[in-house]
């Protein structure tokens, strides 16, 4: 599933693009229940801000375009629950540090997976600890 998101362009009538962590909060909030994986692309404004963007970025493993799509930059991997992923609530913070240092930019899903479950192994584990794992990952 790809989605086109993003805050709207002064070009299309707006005074400027909305804080960073904002966008991405209510990227959050149109996504369903059961999502797993979210991709997000990032670019920022000013080049002079990229290296400390950078070193901000690198707590979530913000993955570098060698070369650049249509201006994106970066590309964030947030996970929900389970996986190997930042989870969305550090990439929150990561982007509210860079609002607060006034880097300006711009959001958009990538890609968005939803409805997996992480696979655990269940051998030898008691009833009650495999009905508590159906009943939180909906199985």
């Amino acid at each position: 599933m790809c989605l086109e998101w993003g805050p709207p362009t002064p070009a299309s009538g707006y005074a400027s693009p909305m804080p960073l962590a904002t966008d991405f909060q209510r990227i959050l909030e149109t996504l369903p229940p059961d999502w797993t994986d979210l991709e997000v692309d990032l670019r920022i404004e000013e080049e002079a801000q990229y290296v400390d963007s950078a070193v901000a970025l690198s707590q979530v493993n913000a993955q570098v375009y060698q070369y650049p799509r249509e201006g994106w930059q970066w590309r964030l991997l947030v996970a929900h629950s389970f996986g190997h992923a930042a989870a969305a609530e550090t990439v929150l913070g990561v982007l509210e540090k860079l609002d607060g240092d006034g880097v300006r930019g711009e959001l958009r899903v990538a890609e968005v997976r939803e409805g997996r479950s992480e696979v655990v192994q269940m051998w030898g584990r008691p009833e009650s600890v495999r009905e508590e794992f159906r009943q939180r990952r909906s199985l």
